[in-house]
């Protein structure tokens, strides 16, 4: 339930395995995330976070479990992952293994940014909802710089508006544009649409970083070579995203413009991010990207989304609050049909107040999972 005291914002308050949670939201309009799961239950549209290891990652890992080799990304797997990746994005770069979303981003905003400058971003990115400051941490000082945008995008001309606030010694030095691919929203850059944002940054000396958690599936849902929305429209570091498209752990930090890598192996290892048995992180990601699996997995999750929005929009009368261009889908729902799915089992977020709620697609969605959800819905 939420409910507000004095000068506190919104307050949640949920019941989580019988303890009553209470967190403290910025306001009205925030993304916030409701929980509405207790233990057991449903969890296929909560989050992509929540589906298992494919099978491909699976076995890769299984087949670099024999025998001893070097450590510290010193291995086979390792170079092979490597070279892997400058293929698929036909360009030298170089390429670093993290463990998670929150160490890429903020660790290669770290790379980019100097304590004294800042990073524009949506206000609905996550690098500022998600990641409890770790880019204002590991850059020893940044300042997030939020702006808004329809459907999750950045608008260029509130950056413009930005940044001409920031034209004095007292304000932090502007000096990386932040952009999600696919969006918190679910809703993808066109490569027209990051070229005009790279020129931007580019006019103005700025960097543009681009946090790709669901990379694969906007390059899914685009149909385009991956090059095309990354370095050949200005894109100059990209976390590519894995754990979303069937990884168990690991992202890549992906620096385009190589010059800006310098030295990025120890700020990795003082970041806590340098694994030691590199090939059982390295490993899953080959099974990932041999034979397109990552693509057939983002094209797999997207389909789900999109069925699904179909049928709740036709079936069951429910508006669809964002355009559904990836694998989530934006819902509104009354308060009463949420807990009653809830009540049946089914685990997903309430996204922004009042009224809608994100359901997730994962790459093991199934037809009869979201058949299964509708005929609840309908029930």
């Amino acid at each position: 339930m939420d409910s507000r005291g004095p000068g506190l914002g919104f307050v949640r308050q949920s019941l989580f395995r019988g303890r009553t949670r209470t967190q403290l939201l910025p306001g009205p309009n925030a993304i916030i995330k409701i929980d509405m799961s207790q233990s057991g239950g449903r969890h296929k549209f909560a989050s992509d976070n929540t589906a298992g290891i494919c099978p491909e990652a699976w076995a890769a890992l299984e087949n670099a479990n024999t025998g001893e080799v070097p450590s510290y990304g010193e291995d086979q797997w390792t170079e092979r992952v490597c070279d892997r990746i400058r293929e698929i994005f036909e360009t030298e770069c170089d390429v670093y293994f993290v463990f998670n979303g929150t160490a890429a981003n903020a660790l290669a905003l770290a790379q980019l940014c100097h304590p004294f400058e800042s990073v524009i971003c949506h206000e609905h990115s996550h690098i500022h909802t998600d990641e409890c400051g770790a880019a204002e941490f590991f850059t020893n000082g940044s300042k997030l710089l939020l702006i808004d945008g329809a459907n999750g995008k950045i608008d260029i001309g509130q950056a413009e508006v930005m940044i001409a606030r920031q034209n004095e010694l007292h304000s932090h030095k502007p000096r990386a544009i932040s952009i999600t691919q696919s969006t918190e929203l679910g809703t993808i850059y066109a490569p027209e649409e990051i070229a005009a944002i790279s020129g931007f940054a580019r006019d103005r000396e700025m960097l543009l970083h681009m946090d790709g958690a669901r990379f694969a599936n906007a390059v899914a849902a685009l149909n385009c070579a991956p090059k095309a929305i990354t370095w050949e429209v200005g894109v100059d570091v990209l976390c590519f995203g894995g754990t979303k498209n069937g990884l168990a752990a690991g992202e890549l930090v992906i620096f385009f413009k190589r010059e800006l890598s310098r030295e990025f192996d120890y700020r990795l290892k003082q970041g806590g991010q340098l694994g030691s048995k590199m090939r059982f992180l390295a490993a899953p990601w080959l099974g990932l990207l041999t034979n397109d699996v990552w693509l057939s997995n983002a094209k797999r999750a997207n389909r789900a989304a999109c069925q699904l929005a179909n049928r709740l929009k036709t079936e069951a009368k429910i508006d669809i609050v964002f355009p559904v261009q990836a694998n989530a889908v934006f819902a509104r729902m009354n308060e009463k049909l949420a807990r009653d799915l809830h009540a049946r089992g089914w685990h997903f977020y309430k996204f922004i107040d009042p009224d809608v709620y994100r359901l997730m697609c994962s790459w093991s969605v199934t037809d009869q999972d979201f058949s299964d959800f509708v005929a609840d819905v309908l029930h």
